[in-house]
């Protein structure tokens, strides 16, 4: 197919199938890490292949099987063309007529691009990842719109974090193209979100009904137990030994709250308290990160940024030293700081509890709707720390015994509420919504 985007552009004829849904395609702007909706579209691809179905992945960016992978490289957010286009489109109300011929020649490339995915893998249903709720790339979200109305093919739009959430979409010259897309209004899309809050204000800001699938971890198995190579982790890193290693299993955003986490690991004094952030990524600019590691100077705490020997998977460096797997942070850690302002649902909150973790969660509105309700023993705070929260994590790391009870009290209710099993539960109710059983 010609991705040009020049001259007269005919819809290439729809492939003609059966009802029966069996081939499903995921289309996001990466599928690759460890980020929240990778992670989670990974989960999904599990489930509904173990119940028969065939997954397929569209994307900008990919790690994934390549012989079941589209990768577009324009698809990606990052991208620097994307990334120029959409650093035009927020901060001011109106827009020339040059940036809204740009947004439509990649809308166009994409829209055919999934054409092609979608009659080259023979896909019956589109599943969008986040791709129709964030506006983090533009021309894709219209794309994927106007391909689903041009063909009406059943879809599930899987919305993570929409773009009323976050403050820096608020300013912008885009409001005809959010409309139209994040998220459409279509009768094939079925939408899917991740907490009850959002179910809330999709209906009310959209008139769209939806149905919530929290995000889930696979309790029915252990997690995997300390070895020889993530040993020897903690001695990388520079903790020593009877030193205690705090983990921030995030990337380096505000929102996230790391400042929290500097400022516990600074008032607790028995031993002295490393913080290890797990992710380098920083999505939303470095002038965050850079606050967190000035703030940590200036409270006498090593903060653990180590992304040349903490990756996805273990392996090797470019110089022959160990890497380490963000398992292996999980197995090393004596303790988990998780204190977001905000946050869609939690994958961390769930991987902590699966790796049988003491954690602190700031009590983000999320954590208090769908998550504090159902009584996981946790350490809380509520917007800052204050010196009860510093002695209840004190008390919890000077008493082994009472974090086995406490950590496995909360894997089972992980088990009950957040498991593969909900959502496999969750996922046939969807697709029984397109005739299917």
């Amino acid at each position: 197919m010609d991705f040009s985007g020049k001259g007269e552009y005919t819809t290439p004829m729809y492939l003609t199938r059966s009802q029966e849904i069996r081939r499903i395609g995921f289309v996001s702007t990466r599928f690759k890490g460890t980020d929240g909706v990778s992670l989670e579209t990974s989960k999904w691809r599990q489930v509904l292949e173990k119940i028969g179905y065939t997954c397929y992945f569209f994307s900008g960016l990919s790690d994934w099987e390549p012989d079941k992978s589209m990768v577009v490289e324009e698809a990606f957010f990052g991208h620097p063309f994307i990334m120029d286009i959409q650093d035009r489109c927020f901060g001011i109300t109106t827009r020339g007529e040059s940036l809204s011929g740009e947004i439509q020649a990649v809308r166009f490339r994409l829209k055919r691009a999934l054409y092609e995915f979608v009659e080259t893998f023979d896909i019956d249903l589109l599943i969008a990842e986040n791709a129709l709720t964030i506006p983090m790339h533009i021309p894709l979200g219209m794309a994927i719109t106007e391909f689903i109305a041009e063909t009406g093919m059943p879809a599930i739009a899987h919305h993570h974090d929409f773009a009323w959430e976050r403050q820096r979409f608020s300013v912008n010259c885009m409001e005809d193209y959010l409309s139209m897309a994040f998220p459409p209004r279509l009768h094939t899309i079925n939408h899917v979100v991740i907490n009850s809050e959002a179910r809330q204000q999709l209906s009310y800001r959209c008139g769209l009904s939806s149905i919530i699938i929290p995000n889930v971890f696979d309790f029915h198995t252990q997690a995997p137990k300390m070895d020889d190579y993530a040993r020897t982790m903690r001695k990388d890193l520079g903790v020593g030994e009877g030193e205690l290693l705090l983990l921030q299993p995030t990337r380096v955003i505000a929102r996230k709250g790391i400042e929290h986490a500097i400022e516990l690991a600074s008032r607790l004094k028995k031993r002295k308290a490393h913080l290890l952030i797990s992710h380098q990524e920083r999505d939303e600019g470095s002038e965050y990160y850079q606050r967190t590691m000035d703030y940590a100077d200036l409270l006498g705490v090593d903060v653990i940024v180590r992304p040349d020997i903490i990756g996805a998977e273990r392996g090797l460096t470019e110089t022959g030293e160990k890497k380490y797997s963000l398992w292996d942070c999980y197995h090393n850690a004596d303790f988990v700081t998780y204190p977001s302002t905000y946050e869609g649902f939690g994958n961390a909150f769930l991987e902590a509890v699966w790796f049988k973790k003491p954690i602190l969660v700031n009590r983000y509105s999320i954590f208090q709707q769908d998550i504090e309700p159902l009584d996981f023993d946790v350490v809380v705070m509520d917007t800052y720390i204050t010196p009860e929260t510093v002695e209840t994590v004190d008390a919890i790391l000077d008493s082994p015994g009472a974090v086995e009870v406490m950590t496995d009290n909360n894997f089972e209710l992980g088990k009950k509420f957040f498991s593969f099993t909900l959502l496999e539960q969750r996922l046939r109710q969807v697709l029984m919504n397109f005739g299917q059983l």
